[in-house]
């Protein structure tokens, strides 16, 4: 009995030493559910590995861990989800930048006035201090600012797949010709219009961003006292970790401090119940299912009685096939909702997918919501509503997983009704998303784990993973100064060889002269 004592005790000592438990300090003023969710599973997986994490956010946990420090952001701003309608969406249409760094960006570092984030600027703790920042990289750039003045290593997320705006101020090499723009529908075989207008629209995005988000540091001299540009505050990212995985979202070259963790929430050992009259539900729908979600913002009961109608007969034309429909407000929704429709205010969405009776999933193409459809091996259409969405569905139709109905606009009853009976009786759909499924999740680690491990080398060993791109220039980093030499050295000696053979050919046509005379 001694022996076993003994043996468990050296285990556990032998456990804890493994890792050396490090202060984190976690600044995410985005209030979008789809962006928080990753951010949550990364900060509670560094808590449970044994890490006291402080993590400033406007979401509480349901589970509490003891090494899990949650300070909620209290403000005016008010939360997206479940908040936002039909007349809302049209605001979002399109790439404006100015709009995007204003809203997601200069508005949120005021936030850093908020009396518990400037206690941390004016009173940082000591005993023990901070080892690590981490904030997300959208467009509220000056949380870079905490690392420096902290003088601890910074890492930042990206809760979407790579932003082009920031490759040149992270030394991600400008792979334009095969790499299409977040805000593209190109695939990675582009044509020459394709890629020159990818190669624009790329440099429009990094100079836009750049303009618009520069503003900020003036409310870094404010709140931190510090003169600097957010240009220079990017130079001290130790680590990046991107939402991409390149089965989904194709090849790229990236530095060795940008890290691909693509579907770090996701889990096999996903514990979060189905509500029972949902899972009874799942389990009586012997010819299927359909589940249909606009994400954690869009309220479908928002949009016109024409759209709902065309969603009520087409749902009512696969039956017995039944549907799940995500309905915030159910006293807003239209009536005479079919008989084979269930909607709840808010479903567990992994367990739903997981289920074996769904057969599709309807959705507006949100990059969380359709990672998740492929990691539970389930075909969609698409119905992309704003942002990043349109690009998300054509990049699946591409593989064959997914059908596209083009925009909320473009939704035609013949046109649902067809893509619902081509992915409930076309088993090509299947085939190919159970495939991709299985190359999402072959993996020589989880996500999560692999995050880890890079957060934890960076608090080790500094910007050891910084690439040297980012401290070079321009025209120093494209080599313009190198093919500009090169090219100088050619002329000149082009024109030396002319002029050589001009002086040869001139003296050779005198002698000749001379000879006849």
């Amino acid at each position: 009995m001694r022996l076993v004592v003994l043996f468990s005790l050296a285990f556990i000592i032998c456990q804890s030493s493994m890792i050396d438990g490090y202060r984190i300090l976690g600044l995410f003023p985005i209030n979008g559910k789809s962006h928080w969710v990753m951010i949550e599973a990364l900060m509670r997986g560094l808590a449970e590995r044994g890490h006291q994490v402080d993590v400033f956010t406007f979401f509480k946990t349901k589970n509490q861990h003891t090494n899990y420090n949650e300070i909620l952001i209290t403000d005016n701003i008010g939360s997206p989800v479940n908040n936002v309608t039909a007349t809302d969406i049209l605001r979002f249409t399109g790439v404006n930048i100015a709009h995007l760094a204003q809203v997601a960006g200069y508005s949120l570092c005021e936030l850093i006035d908020n009396p518990k984030i400037k206690n941390i600027i004016a009173n940082p703790p000591k005993d023990p201090p901070y080892d690590l920042v981490i904030v997300e990289l959208f467009a509220a750039h000056c949380y870079l600012a905490f690392g420096r003045h902290l003088k601890v290593p910074t890492v930042g997320l990206m809760t979407s797949p790579f932003h082009d705006w920031n490759s040149h101020l992270l030394g991600t090499p400008n792979e334009a010709a095969y790499v299409p723009n977040i805000f593209s529908s190109f695939s990675q075989n582009m044509t020459f219009v394709e890629r020159l207008t990818n190669t624009l629209m790329i440099h429009y995005l990094q100079m836009q961003m750049d303009y618009h988000t520069n503003k900020q540091s003036e409310l870094v001299k404010k709140y931190f006292n510090m003169d600097t540009t957010i240009t220079d505050l990017f130079k001290e990212l130790s680590l990046v970790l991107v939402n991409s995985h390149h089965s989904l979202h194709g090849i790229r070259s990236f530095p060795q401090s940008v890290i691909e963790v693509g579907g770090l929430h996701l889990s096999n050992n996903n514990t979060d119940p189905l509500q029972p009259e949902v899972q009874k539900w799942l389990d009586d729908s012997k010819d299927g299912c359909i589940y249909f979600t606009f994400g954690s913002m869009v309220r479908i009961e928002t949009f016109s009685k024409e759209l709902m109608e065309i969603f009520y007969k087409s749902f009512e034309k696969i039956a017995p096939t039944r549907v799940l429909m995500k309905v915030a407000k159910k006293e807003d929704l239209l009536p005479g909702l079919p008989k084979n429709v269930m909607t709840q205010s808010w479903f567990s969405q992994i367990p739903v997918l997981k289920h074996k009776n769904i057969r599709g999933f309807i959705t507006h193409g949100g990059l969380m919501g359709t990672t998740e459809s492929i990691f539970c091996g389930v075909p969609m259409i698409g119905i992309p509503l704003f942002g990043d969405q349109k690009v998300n569905i054509q990049n699946y139709v591409k593989r064959n997983v997914a059908i596209s109905l083009g925009s909320i606009q473009e939704v035609t009853e013949e046109k649902l009704t067809n893509a619902l009976k081509a992915i409930l009786n076309d088993p090509s759909y299947m085939t190919n998303v159970k495939k991709l499924s299985e190359t999402f999740n072959d993996r020589s680690e989880p996500a999560l784990s692999k995050a880890m491990y890079w957060v934890e080398y960076v608090v080790k060993h500094k910007n050891i993973l910084q690439s040297p791109a980012i401290f070079m220039p321009w025209w120093q980093r494209n080599l313009f100064d190198v093919y500009g030499s090169v090219a100088l050295v050619l002329i000149l000696v082009i024109l030396i060889i002319y002029y050589i053979i001009k002086f040869v050919w001139k003296f050779v046509t005198r002698k000749n002269q001379q000879k006849v005379e």
